[in-house]
């Protein structure tokens, strides 16, 4: 972990000493959160190892084992293999740190017209639906790319009618989902149904859950923006 942030130090002491030619402020508190950080990522890295991955891996095995949903089960017998991807997309997403951020400063530069629980809520959505619909692809064996490809046709039809100023914001929530806490059991989850599901690759199948979670919530957002904003013109 510490090769892993040296490029990090390196760009921002070489910046501010090299370029810039400016020394750096509180230089011994920069120092120990640096110290902080790899620490912290040290022992972040061993609990994804140690835990969230086995865990995400465990529920599939489980949610997807005969003896909960049977013998020569269909698509629908796995319905708590969707709950479960739901209800956890939902859930990690709340919890996530960089969404927090996010909605903090949104909160704060847009005067406060956008709220950040509201914000954070309609991301957690688009998020378990996103997971929730990547685990039925996984289940059934479509191929990924007709999904990517209609969502995106939708979000370009969406940022053409939704609010100008929610347009960015929308497309950044996507990418802060896909991060701490969401991404090890999202991961962990789609590898377990791939390797436990007859018929299914891992590697072609079990990645991609991910790519759903970054997508849904742009949908999301710009359809609370949407609906907020039909709601204002009606009152």
């Amino acid at each position: 972990m510490l090769w892993d942030i040296a490029p990090i130090a390196l760009v921002l002491f070489g910046f501010q000493t090299l370029i810039l030619r400016q020394k750096i402020p509180n230089l011994k508190k920069v120092l120990v959160g640096f110290i902080f950080v790899w620490i912290g990522l040290t022992f972040f890295i061993m609990g994804l190892e140690q835990t969230l991955f086995p865990l995400g891996k465990l529920m599939a095995n489980q949610l997807t084992n005969p003896i909960f949903i049977g013998d020569n089960a269909n698509w629908k017998a796995y319905y708590w293999v969707y709950i479960f991807a739901f209800t956890i997309g939902f859930s990690t997403t709340i919890a996530e740190p960089s969404l927090l951020a996010v909605a903090i400063k949104a909160n704060q530069v847009s005067g406060g017209s956008i709220k950040a629980w509201s914000l954070r809520i309609a991301v957690a959505i688009g998020v378990a639906v996103g997971i929730a619909l990547g685990s039925y692809r996984i289940v059934v064996g479509l191929p990924i790319h007709y999904f990517i490809i209609v969502g995106y046709v939708v979000v370009l039809a969406q940022t053409y009618f939704a609010p100008k100023d929610i347009i960015a914001l929308a497309y950044d929530s996507g990418g802060v989902t896909t991060s701490t806490v969401t991404v090890p059991l999202v991961a962990a989850l789609g590898l377990g149904l791939a390797g436990t599901i007859e018929g299914r690759n891992p590697m072609i199948d079990g990645f991609g859950l991910i790519a759903f979670a970054s997508l849904f919530p742009i949908m999301s957002v710009l359809a609370y923006a949407q609906i907020t904003e039909f709601l204002n013109r009606r009152k």
